[in-house]
């Protein structure tokens, strides 16, 4: 028996059949105790293959996608008051914006929510089979400079293109050089009604002018990204200020112990 799951397990990888080769003894004990017709036994087999591609699949495009740290939806804070309601939330995961080609801004103070929304709705779009990719101001600017340059810029670039979302977290945070601000426009006006973004800032759009060094630029770029587009304003205080943790003990030492160490401190 031992043999003949070893002999299945190197046909299986030979045929590159990776999920069959890593769980075939499991599901022989399985069908043991079950005692499947063998056309279920084969559905079971292809069955388990075809999930375990899908899994792989999906952590490929996650990689590629360069999700935050915090980017599960299901474990976002309900509690949190910053402009948008958890009818409102569910409505963007359902990503019909997205089927649509429309573009959210999501605009707002430091620490709201924004970037972690974004991620939720870029890893919701990635489950769904969507090419999604979450990259930073800082991420574009580098690829945009050098593009033309390294072969892994113009792969990124290509891939960027590619895209059937595209999350720019921080936009306009920082002023971008003349050359930076027109491969931006470039990018969004080669992906205008093909590819939905979703743009993060905190800056409003009257300010992007001032970012980009050119009101000309800056409203034709926003008039690409503002055409099929919903506006959320978040509010409220920094959500990691109002949460944030301390290495330091909360409770004061006991008054038996703070006496003990001046009694040993006494004696030194």
């Amino acid at each position: 028996m031992e043999r003949t799951i070893t002999t299945i397990q190197e046909h299986a990888r030979e045929l590159n059949l990776t999920g069959l080769a890593v769980t075939v003894d499991v599901l022989l004990e399985e069908a043991r105790k079950s005692e499947p017709s063998y056309s279920d036994f084969a559905l079971i087999l292809l069955e388990t293959e075809r999930s375990y591609r899908q899994k792989a699949k999906l952590e490929r495009r996650r990689k590629i996608a360069n999700l935050p740290l915090l980017h599960d939806l299901d474990h976002y804070d309900s509690g949190v008051q910053n402009g948008i309601s958890q009818v409102q939330l569910q409505q963007l995961r359902q990503l019909l914006w997205l089927d649509q080609n429309y573009n959210l801004i999501l605009i707002g103070p430091s620490g709201t929510g924004k970037s972690y929304l974004a991620g939720g709705l870029c890893h919701e779009a990635l489950k769904l089979g969507y090419h999604a990719l979450f990259r930073t101001m800082d991420d574009l600017i580098q690829t945009i400079r050098f593009k033309e340059i390294t072969a892994a810029a113009a792969r990124e670039y290509k891939r960027l293109l590619s895209a059937h979302l595209l999350v720019i977290d921080d936009i306009m945070m920082f002023p971008l050089e003349k050359a930076v601000a027109v491969g931006l426009f470039q990018l969004v006006n080669q992906l205008h009604e093909q590819t939905s973004f979703i743009i993060t800032t905190n800056k409003s759009p009257k300010e992007w002018a001032e970012m980009l060094g050119d009101e000309v630029l800056a409203t034709a770029l926003l008039d690409r990204l503002l055409y099929k587009c919903e506006v959320i304003k978040l509010t409220g205080k920094s959500y990691r200020l109002e949460h944030r943790t301390t290495i330091f003990e909360q409770q004061q030492p006991a008054e038996g112990g703070a006496n003990r160490r001046k009694k040993h401190l006494s004696l030194q």
